[in-house]
C-alpha cells in the first residue's frame, strides 16, 4: 500500500512505563510482500508481509486506516521469524477511530517480519470466457480472464494476485483501476454441439411447427464443455461468468458466434454455452391421450381428486448432413408415474426429464428420425 492511507506505528516501552498517549502519523513500515486472494466472491482477502522493529520488553503497534473500507474484525497479525520468543499480548480499539492498538512482548531486539492480513471492501473480479471453435466445432481453445477492478480508497503497487484455479500473477492496481489478466487457457478442449428442446419454453401452439405460419421455429444450440480430466480440465471447479464464443472460419480468420453467461461449473459437470438457434432439427410433439380415471367427487358429487392417463410422442427430424445430439426435457407436474418409455432417461428432480438423443445425419432417403412416447399417469390431480 502507499502509505497514505493505512499506517503502522510502533512504539516500545518497557513492561513497567507509565501509560503514553497514541502516536499517528508516523512513516509505514516497508511492505515485503502483498497477496490479493479472490476466491471467494463476497470478499477479498489481503495478506501483506512488513518488517517491525521490535526492541526487548512492551511494544505498541498502531494500526489505523482512513477512507479504506477494511472490515476490522477481520484483522489478523501473524509473526513469522520468531513465533516462540515474539508474543501478541492483546488488542485495543481507541472509540471513534478506524483503528486498533496490538501490544506485542519480544524476547530481544527484533527486525521483525509479520503478516497482517484482513478482508478490503470494493475490490472485486469479474471473470470472463474466450472460446474459439475449430472449424469442425469438434474442440475449442478456452481462454480465461480476470477482471480485477480496484475501488477500495488503496493503492497496490506491487501484489501477487490469487484464485482457487490457474496461475497466480503479478500484478500492480491502483485506486479506481480497472485492469484485465489472462491467468487460464486450455487448448483442443473436446466440445459437443448439442441443440436443446425444452417443452416448457416452447409454447403449446409451436409443438407442431408445421403448422406454425409465417415463421420457422428455431431450437437453441450450445456447445458443450465437460469439466473433467478428459476435456484437460478438472481439477477445479470453473466460476462463472460472460463467455464470447468464436469459430475458425478455415481461411486464417475468426467468426463470432455470439456470447453467453455461465454459472459456476463444479468439477464433473457441464458449461453450456449458446451459439444461437438452428432450423435443421425439427421437433414435433404431441398429445395423444389426456383422460381422467380413479375420479373422486364429494358428498355433492363434484370432483376434488382425479388421477391422468396421457401418452405424449415427440418426434425428431434431423435434417443435417452430420450426426447431431438434441437434449430433450420434458416435464411432468405433480404427483406421477411412467408406465412406459421407450427411450433412456434421467431424472433432474422431482418434475424435470432430461433425455440425450443422438441423431445420425440425414440420408439420401430424408432426414434421420428418433421417437419418444411416454405413457404416463399423474396422481391426486384437483380440478
Amino acid at each position: 500500500m502507499n502509505g497514505k492511507k493505512l499506517l503502522v506505528v510502533l512504539l516500545a516501552v518497557t513492561l513497567t512505563a507509565p501509560a503514553m498517549a497514541r502516536i499517528k502519523l508516523v512513516a509505514l513500515p516497508e511492505r515485503a510482500a502483498t497477496v490479493i486472494r479472490l476466491d471467494n466472491p463476497n470478499a477479498t482477502l489481503i495478506e501483506e508481509e512488513r518488517v517491525l522493529t521490535l526492541q526487548k520488553g512492551l511494544n505498541k503497534v498502531d494500526f489505523s486506516w482512513k477512507a479504506v473500507g477494511i472490515d476490522a474484525d477481520s484483522i489478523r497479525l501473524t509473526v513469522l521469524d520468531h513465533p516462540e520468543q515474539v508474543t501478541l499480548l492483546n488488542i485495543s480499539y481507541p472509540p471513534n477511530e478506524a483503528a486498533l492498538v496490538w501490544e506485542i512482548a519480544s524476547q530481544g531486539d527484533y527486525a521483525e517480519t509479520v503478516r497482517i492480513s484482513y478482508l478490503l471492501s470494493n475490490i472485486d473480479r469479474l471473470v470472463t470466457y474466450k472460446a474459439i471453435a475449430d472449424k469442425e466445432e469438434t474442440q475449442v481453445q478456452l481462454k480465461s480472464y480476470v477482471v480485477l477492478r480496484n475501488f477500495s480508497g488503496e493503492d497496490f503497487d506491487q501484489a501477487r494476485v490469487l484464485l482457487d484455479y490457474g496461475q497466480a500473477f503479478e500484478q500492480g492496481i491502483a485506486h479506481e483501476e480497472t485492469k484485465q489478466v489472462l491467468f487460464f487457457e486450455a487448448d483442443k478442449v473436446p466440445v459437443t454441439k448439442v441443440w436443446t428442446w425444452d417443452v416448457r419454453r416452447v409454447p403449446r401452439e409451436h409443438w407442431d411447427p408445421s403448422k406454425v405460419e409465417g415463421q420457422n421455429v428455431g431450437i437453441p444450440v450450445q456447445y458443450r464443455i465437460v469439466n473433467n480430466t478428459d476435456s484437460a480440465l478438472g481439477k477445479v471447479a470453473l466460476w462463472g461468468g460472460k463467455a464470447r464464443l468464436f469459430q475458425d472460419d478455415g481461411h486464417g480468420s475468426t467468426i463470432f458466434l455470439g456470447e453467453d453467461n455461465t454459472g459456476l461449473v463444479p468439477v464433473g459437470e457441464k458449461m453450456e454455452l449458446y451459439i444461437g438457434d438452428s432450423r435443421d432439427i425439427v421437433v414435433t410433439q404431441k398429445l395423444m391421450r389426456d383422460q381422467q380415471i380413479n375420479i373422486r367427487r364429494n358428498d355433492d358429487r363434484r370432483i376434488v381428486l382425479y388421477d391422468t392417463d396421457e401418452i405424449i410422442t415427440t418426434k425428431v427430424e434431423n435434417f443435417k448432413d452430420t450426426p447431431a445430439v438434441l437434449t430433450l426435457i420434458q416435464h411432468i407436474p405433480g404427483q406421477w408415474d411412467m408406465e412406459t418409455c421407450n427411450l433412456k432417461y434421467e431424472r433432474k428432480d422431482a418434475y424435470t426429464l432430461e433425455f440425450e438423443i443422438e441423431l445420425p445425419a440425414r440420408s439420401a432417403d430424408g432426414p434421420a428420425v428418433q421417437e419418444l412416447e411416454m405413457h404416463y399417469h399423474r396422481r391426486n390431480v384437483r380440478p
